[in-house]
């Protein structure tokens, strides 16, 4: 087992109040071993990942990412078109002494959408006697492009050693980009990839096995606030030594999808307000063959995001258990991206309702943290100042604008306080309820 920590960054240098943190998180979220390797990740609004390439050790920190399934990180000489006002922390990394990846690889293939070797080695410029003969192997894998939901970047292969804590893994392959649209900082992909980091792992050191989890630490708006790491955990460790005691995992399958199979995809049967559950579309429950529907479990966007129709019902629900006895902040509503928020009253903690995940594949229900889904925060000047309190789901979309693709998305925030488990054998996605920063404390405690 290989536990490192995830770090969570929020680019806090460039807000400085509340709302501006509200409004740019919730806008962008509008993408048994006994071995086991534990690392940090950084803590913030997106979990970040740090590891060491080739030779010379050079430093790399990625935003870790079960939405896509590609490693790859800025490279000098770099431009990054329409970044201004996005963070870019890390300098572009010299990749002089990594080794180029052939055209004839399955990576190169993987990363041109499993394009024929053929193919490549043609837009390598490989002489047809060559192509006919096999005998590709010093032509490199042409650039690819690769898109996210906001950004995009043409990258080429390559391959060197990289270090996760005392692990050293040779021959692993990643994307070296000079050129990406709004992408400043790079992606260790976590999907079901080829070119994924678990995928890699489980070639290259097969003894962590085919699984991996995370744990994470609290979301906190407060740039005064000092955060704990939470721990990415590359393998499977003894629950009974979590730190806080055994607590059950909760199971739902993995959908597969034939369009986006990368994707850690479930099926959401519904959302309970207290005791009232709102059932979810059957676009939700399932995957149809177009690759279309079920909900996506991703590390990489920090709010859950939900289909208009099932968005409305959920906040209908809210708003009759908690609308009638606190009037609606529709200023702080227009000034964070959320909705609905509400000046509370005071007592007003007994009065927020129970919000419960309901996924697919028998009694498989999630019970949420209240601070998993409800916000508060003091609003107005020091003389007048007000507790407020925001649900933190956000509207997807009318399901007919929708562009194909997951449904709905598990965001970050609401994932925040379990242990969530991917695994890759078994296909299915695992939550426990854990206190994060106790179980990293508790696993490198064991390592000592």
């Amino acid at each position: 087992m290989l536990v490192m920590p995830l770090t969570h960054t929020l680019a806090q240098a460039q807000f400085n109040t509340t709302h501006h943190l509200l409004k740019s998180t919730s806008t962008r979220s509008a993408a048994r071993f006994r071995r086991q390797l534990s690392l940090p990740l950084s803590p913030g609004s997106d979990y970040t990942l740090s590891f060491n390439l080739g030779p010379q050790a050079q430093p790399i920190t990625l935003y870790m990412d079960t939405g896509s399934d590609l490693v790859w990180f800025p490279c000098a000489p770099f431009k990054c078109i329409l970044c201004e006002g996005k963070p870019n922390a890390y300098p572009p990394t010299n990749v002089t002494r990594s080794v180029a990846v052939s055209c004839k690889s399955p990576a190169c293939a993987a990363a041109h959408n499993s394009a024929s070797t053929s193919d490549l080695c043609a837009m390598a410029r490989c002489p047809l006697e060559s192509i006919e003969t096999s005998d590709c192997a010093s032509f490199k894998c042409p650039p690819f492009y690769y898109a996210y939901g906001d950004g995009s970047l043409i990258a080429r292969l390559y391959r060197d050693t990289l270090s996760l804590s005392s692990l050293f893994l040779a021959n692993f392959t990643f994307g070296c980009a000079h050129t990406t649209l709004a992408e400043p900082t790079g992606v260790a992909g976590f999907g079901r990839g080829l070119l994924s980091l678990p995928a890699q792992l489980a070639t290259l050191s097969p003894q962590l096995g085919n699984r991996f989890s995370y744990c994470l630490v609290s979301h906190s708006f407060d740039s005064e606030r000092v955060r704990k790491p939470s721990p990415l955990i590359l393998g499977r460790y003894d629950e009974s030594a979590n730190g806080g005691g055994v607590a059950e995992f909760v199971y739902t399958p993995m959908l597969e999808n034939p369009k986006h199979p990368y994707f850690y995809c479930v099926g959401l049967r519904g959302i309970s307000v207290g005791k009232r559950t709102i059932p979810a579309p059957e676009m939700l429950r399932r995957v149809d063959e177009r690759g279309d529907g079920g909900m996506v479990v991703d590390s990489g966007t920090t709010f859950t995001m939900l289909p208009a129709g099932f968005y409305k019902a959920v906040v209908a629900e809210f708003e009759r258990r908690v609308g009638r006895e606190n009037s609606r902040a529709r200023g702080v509503e227009e000034r964070t991206g959320l909705a609905p928020c509400y000046y509370m009253k005071a007592g007003f903690g007994a009065e927020v309702p129970r919000v419960t995940l309901r996924f697919e594949g028998g009694n498989s229900s999630v019970v949420l943290p209240r601070k998993n889904y409800f916000y508060e925060f003091l609003e107005g000047g020091d003389g007048a100042r007000r507790r407020v309190g925001c649900l933190m789901m956000i509207n997807g979309g009318d399901e007919s604008d929708l562009s194909g693709g997951p449904g709905a998305t598990l965001g970050n925030y609401q994932q925040q306080g379990f242990e969530v488990e991917y695994d890759l054998e078994a296909k299915r996605v695992g939550f426990a309820r854990r206190h994060c920063a106790s179980l990293w404390e508790s696993l490198n405690r064991d390592k000592n």
